[in-house]
């Protein structure tokens, strides 16, 4: 079991004390940090007590400590998850072998490539949900929204601690640039599509956590599984913060949809309310999710068969030991493509150039889990409406759907029929115009905003009545 420094200016894991140089290049980042969050981050919420989570070990039990903070003195730390002293490579072409402490020569760039860009969607998902706190629908929303705010700031903590140590000068540069890109910035982005869409709502952000954050879960749990164990290990511990962000969505829209159903059951219609229609949430859904659908890369990509072979990048659970052979040699794929002639095809493709696409297989199957158990709880309000997960052909803008129109079935259809139906398929402005209308902020202890159901438990065993942020 490592050793965890909490007495640390930077809490950690690591042994910072042991390395002078690395603990003065990590505390001469961290001041551009803090300003960074003081002018990007939830800044208005700064000054108040907020009952947060902070991470204080890697073990499975205790290891969060909860406690009212303000915000700028959370305590971001360095932390990565205790590994067998004798791990070894358990896929790609040097299975067997021991795992990699330095990065190897050969795979520099394209592993400070896959650091840096998912590095970069930690701030970025901060910048995009700034303005939020203004219209929170209850002070547990309020909280959530800014515990998973300081944990992305945790995960950026993490990606640049790999950057600092593993990539010099380079790595440096790589750590202060993104510091430098913003999200929505017209000059300097971010570096992924998704992480530019503004999300000025709570369904926006409760979709985004659902979905988007949940394409986190999948990358993080295919880096888990790398051959350089340092990278491993931080996204491993990476994981454990993870699920709460998904829980937060998850049960952000059930709530919604729970809200919904009541109002209906009542004879009454939710736009007259104030509450969300169901199937405007459906529209949100269908974006949210075929957007985070694109994050995943290219169905047939050589990046990714690369990335496998080197045992920088593996399948979900790779070292489960469910896939029959892991070096992934000699099988096949089985992708449906459109082609010239507006038809989709089966075509086989080498397994390894497949890898995007199975970890969206998996991805996928989740989102299905997540869909069912909503339409469970709208069955249980005795609501007939029922929830349906586009298919991944959907409004897709990278991969090997990109540029053709499907329907949210997976039906292949000209440009005309899309332009005449994806109004029905998708947020239009007037729906956004009357989500935005909805939001308004609700900060009395145990008060709820209209179109939002309370959720059955506060974190930590709290009462849903606590005061999770003291405004005084």
């Amino acid at each position: 079991m490592s050793t965890v420094d909490l007495e640390a200016k930077i809490p950690n894991n690591v042994g910072l004390r042991d390395n002078k140089r690395l603990m003065r290049a990590l505390e001469k980042w961290q001041p551009q940090f803090i300003d960074w969050w003081k002018e990007l981050g939830p800044s208005d919420f700064n000054g108040h007590d907020i009952y947060l989570r902070t991470a204080v070990g890697v073990g499975k039990g205790g290891w969060a400590h909860f406690d009212y903070v303000k915000m700028p003195d959370y305590r971001w730390g360095i932390f990565l998850a205790d590994a067998p002293e004798d791990r070894k490579i358990h896929f790609g072409d040097s299975m067997g072998e021991p795992v990699w402490n330095e990065v190897p020569g050969e795979f520099r760039n394209r592993l400070r490539r896959l650091i840096v860009t998912q590095g970069d969607t930690e701030p970025a998902s901060v910048e995009q949900q700034r303005m939020l706190g203004h219209t929170a629908p209850s002070l547990h929303d309020l909280r959530s929204l800014c515990q998973v705010n300081v944990e992305e700031g945790r995960h950026l903590w993490a990606m640049v601690y790999l950057l600092h140590t593993h990539f010099g000068g380079d790595g440096r540069e790589e750590a202060e640039a993104m510091l430098e890109r913003h999200s929505g910035d017209d000059d300097n982005p971010r570096i992924l599509e998704a992480f530019n869409y503004p999300i000025d709502n709570w369904v926006d952000f409760f979709c985004f956590t659902t979905f988007t954050d949940r394409d986190g879960k999948y990358q993080l749990a295919s880096l888990a599984e790398s051959s350089f164990d340092p990278l491993a290990r931080t996204t491993q511990f990476m994981l454990t913060e993870e699920a709460y962000h998904m829980q937060t969505g998850e049960n952000g829209i059930g709530r919604i949809a729970r809200r919904s159903a009541e109002i209906m059951k009542e004879g009454r219609d939710p736009a007259a309310e104030g509450a969300i229609p169901l199937p405007m949430l459906q529209r949100y859904i269908n974006h949210w999710a075929s957007a985070s659908m694109d994050l995943f890369g290219g169905e047939d990509s050589t990046n990714a068969a690369e990335s496998f072979a080197g045992g920088l990048k593996g399948r979900y659970r790779e070292s489960d030991g469910i896939y029959k052979d892991p070096k992934a040699l000699q099988q096949f794929y089985k992708l449906e493509v459109p082609n010239d002639d507006g038809q989709v095809v089966e075509k086989e493709v080498p397994l390894r150039r497949a890898m995007n696409a199975v970890l969206l297989d998996a991805y996928v199957a989740d989102c299905t889990r997540i869909v069912a158990r909503w339409n469970r709880d709208l069955k249980a309000h005795e609501c007939d409406f029922q929830f349906k997960l586009p298919n991944r052909k959907f409004n897709r803008h990278q991969g090997v759907y990109a540029g053709f129109r499907f329907n949210p079935q997976g039906e292949i259809i000209d440009e005309a029929t899309w332009t005449h139906e994806h109004k029905n398929w998708l947020p239009s402005q007037a729906d956004r115009d009357y989500v935005k209308s909805c939001m308004k902020a609700c900060y009395e202890p145990g008060k709820f905003a209209n179109y939002i159901a309370p959720p059955t438990k506060g974190p930590n065993d709290t009462p849903i009545d606590f005061e999770y942020v003291k405004f005084h």
